[in-house]
C-alpha cells in the first residue's frame, strides 16, 4: 500500500530563520582563514558601506541587493581552486559560532512544524553551509546552490542546477516529486519577492520580516505578514489589522 503524501514547510534560510547571510559569514570567514584574499573582502566593501549607510531608496532595497550580488561574485571568483574540505571545515566553525543567530518566531515555527511537517529548506546560499545549518533544525532535505568540484575535489567556480535552485517554485515542485509531499496544509515562510513563487503554492503563506516588494504583494494578497523587532512580534495581514502577538 502506498504511503499518504506528507505536508510540507518550505522555508527560506538568510533574513528569514538565520539573522544575517549565510553567505556573508562564509565568505568573511574564509577571509579570516586566510582561504581567499584580503582583496576578496575589498571587492565588496564599498557596496557594504552604502548599504550600512542607508543609500539609494526602497525601490533599490538600500543597495542590499548590490550588496549581496558583490559577495557572491567574490565566493565564485575566489572559491576556484580550493578544496571543498577546506571550505566544509570553515563552514563548521561559522555555525558553530552563529548557530543561535536566530529569530525566534521561525525557530519556535520551525520546531513546532517539525512534528507534522516535511522541512524544507531552499536557500541560494552555498550547499556546504546550508547543509549543516538547516541539519542543526532538524530539517528533512535541503536545496541550495551546488559547487561544482574537479576530480581533485576542488571547486571550478561553476554551479550547478542553478536554474532550478533560483527557481524556488520549481525547486518545491522538484521536492514534492521526489519525497511524496502534498500542499494540502503546506506552509510557506519567506523574506523577499524572490520567495513569492513558492509562497503563491502553499496553504498558509508567511511573509517574514519582508522586503518592500514582497510586503506589498503580500498586502495585495492578504497574506500573513510577521515582523520580529527587539523583543516584539508583530503580525499584519489576515487579521486586516497590525496586532501584537507576542513580546519575550
Amino acid at each position: 500500500m502506498a504511503k499518504p503524501p506528507l505536508q510540507v514547510a518550505v522555508f527560506d534560510i538568510d533574513g528569514t530563520i538565520f539573522r544575517s547571510s549565510l553567505l556573508i559569514e562564509l565568505v568573511e570567514a574564509l577571509i579570516q582563514e586566510g582561504i581567499f584574499p584580503p582583496g576578496a573582502k575589498r571587492s565588496y566593501s564599498d557596496a557594504y558601506n552604502r548599504w550600512i549607510a542607508r543609500e539609494g531608496n526602497v525601490k533599490t532595497g538600500f543597495s542590499y541587493y548590490e550588496y549581496i550580488s558583490k559577495v557572491v561574485s567574490a565566493y565564485e571568483h575566489h572559491i576556484r581552486g580550493v578544496r571543498r574540505a577546506d571550505v566544509w571545515k570553515v563552514a563548521a566553525k561559522v555555525l558553530a559560532f552563529h548557530r543561535v543567530r536566530l529569530y525566534r518566531y521561525t525557530r519556535d515555527l520551525v520546531q513546532k512544524l517539525r512534528r507534522t511537517h516535511f522541512l524544507l529548506a531552499i536557500s541560494h546560499s552555498p550547499y556546504e553551509i546550508v547543509a549543516p545549518f538547516a541539519k542543526s533544525l532538524h530539517f528533512d532535505k535541503t536545496y541550495s546552490m551546488v559547487y561544482e568540484v574537479d576530480s581533485q575535489v576542488r571547486f571550478t567556480g561553476k554551479v550547478l542546477y542553478e536554474a532550478t535552485i533560483l527557481n524556488k517554485a520549481e525547486t518545491l515542485r522538484r521536492a514534492m516529486k521526489k519525497n511524496n509531499l502534498t500542499l494540502k496544509n503546506s506552509v510557506g515562510v519567506g523574506d523577499t519577492e524572490s520567495d513569492i513563487p513558492f509562497l503563491k503554492m502553499v496553504d498558509r503563506p508567511v511573509v517574514f520580516n519582508p522586503s518592500m516588494k514582497l510586503f506589498r504583494y503580500a498586502r495585495a494578497h492578504n497574506w500573513e505578514v510577521v515582523v520580529e523587532r527587539k523583543d516584539v512580534i508583530y503580525r499584519f495581514g489576515q487579521a486586516k489589522s497590525q496586532r501584537l502577538i507576542s513580546n519575550f
